[in-house]
């Protein structure tokens, strides 16, 4: 008897430790999650060129999904008008063609990491209308062509719409108003009719934010324009947002007929200035307070973080016939912008695999998430 109560005991520990998120060798999220959505990662030059080692290896066994963090930027892709570098962006491809993986170009159209040549005529002046339509066709149709087929998707404009439902007064705004995100979505379409064509945004659960981004993909849809997708950059928190505002987002976005591409997703366990803002330009002074964590999280921010990732995923399962793909920003801490953003110098948490590129406990806690009933 004292030998079968030993064994029932060593049988339970054994599930509950598979349950609290052991990870077996075969097990991975890109095999787990394969018939429900893409599930990616975004990809550093170190990465790309393969000196990152051991985060390629995770990378080709966790994830079926790229987009590269910077080198198809058009600052990288087109330093100075008409002279276009694809070394990096070339050898990204390649790596993500080797691994039979479903390739996203980000980004473009941005306000940001732009060159500075984009606007401006040689004086220094604005150019017209025009000019600024044919450097757009230009940049788009040179860069889509290149990858004709290869590419599966672009982020074809970039946080274009800011919270309160207006338009962000950029330059593209500026001189060719509204239209210059048709004009985007159509110069892309041209070049590659067969990629599949995204909108993408931060804070896109703002109700006034949700608004215009389902006005843009009707208006394009209405005018024969292809959008594919709703790129969600789920930049997010322990607190905020809030699931059910995240969610409403998600039904009114595939309400529209376009698919929710989960985009530059992590979970920062540190305190923030102003919540969950993306935008690059927002940085303030490095304070002691806001780095709370330098020799690792304590077990109940832990324990919150970890809860906080699987609710999503939860979310994400639950909705999964309205998703195409859910990405991670990065796929170790060591490599997260979020230890320089917003504060720059700090210690975050916020990836699914640590800066010794081990696998984190919560990766087999959301595993374990779709074998439940």
């Amino acid at each position: 008897m004292k030998k079968i109560v030993a064994l029932l005991g060593i049988l339970t520990l054994t599930v509950s430790c598979k349950t609290a998120g052991t990870v077996s060798s075969n097990d991975s999220l890109k095999n787990t999650f394969k018939n429900k959505f893409y599930i990616g990662t975004a990809m550093s030059l170190p990465q790309i060129y393969g000196t990152d080692v051991k985060s390629v290896e995770i990378i080709k066994k966790q994830f079926s999904s790229i987009v590269a963090e910077n080198c198809m930027k058009s600052m990288f892709l087109q330093p100075e008008e008409g002279k276009f570098f694809f070394d990096d962006a070339d050898k990204f491809v390649a790596f993500g063609e080797k691994n039979k993986m479903f390739i996203i170009g980000h980004t473009l159209i941005w306000h940001s990491q732009l060159p500075k040549w984009f606007f401006v005529d040689k004086e220094g002046k604005d150019v017209s209308a025009e000019v600024l339509k044919q450097r757009m066709k230009n940049h788009i149709t040179t860069v889509v062509s290149r990858y004709k087929g290869r590419v599966k998707g672009y982020d074809v404009v970039n946080e274009a719409i800011m919270e309160d439902g207006s338009y962000r007064k950029s330059k593209f705004y500026e001189i060719l108003g509204e239209e210059f995100i048709p004009l985007a979505f159509q110069y892309a379409q041209e070049a590659d009719p067969n990629a599949e064509l995204y909108y993408n945004d931060y804070n896109e659960w703002f109700p006034e934010k949700v608004k215009t981004v389902t006005k843009i993909v009707k208006n394009l849809k209405s005018r024969g324009i292809r959008i594919d997708g709703v790129g969600m950059q789920t930049h997010v928190g322990l607190d905020t947002p809030k699931l059910t505002e995240y969610e409403k987002a998600i039904v009114n976005y595939a309400a529209a007929g376009v698919k929710v591409n989960v985009t530059e997703m992590e979970i920062s366990a540190l305190p923030s200035p102003w919540g969950t803002s993306a935008n690059v330009s927002d940085k303030v002074e490095y304070e002691a307070k806001m780095n709370p964590y330098t020799a690792g999280l304590p077990e109940n921010v832990k324990t919150e973080w970890e809860n906080r990732y699987l609710d999503f995923f939860r979310l994400f399962l639950k909705h999964q016939d309205k998703i195409r793909r859910v990405t991670l920003w990065g796929t170790t801490d060591a490599q997260s912008w979020k230890n320089d953003f917003p504060v720059k110098g700090r210690t975050d948490y916020p990836l699914l695999f640590d800066r010794n590129d081990q696998t984190k406990p919560v990766v087999g806690k959301i595993i374990q998430l779709t074998k439940e009933k």
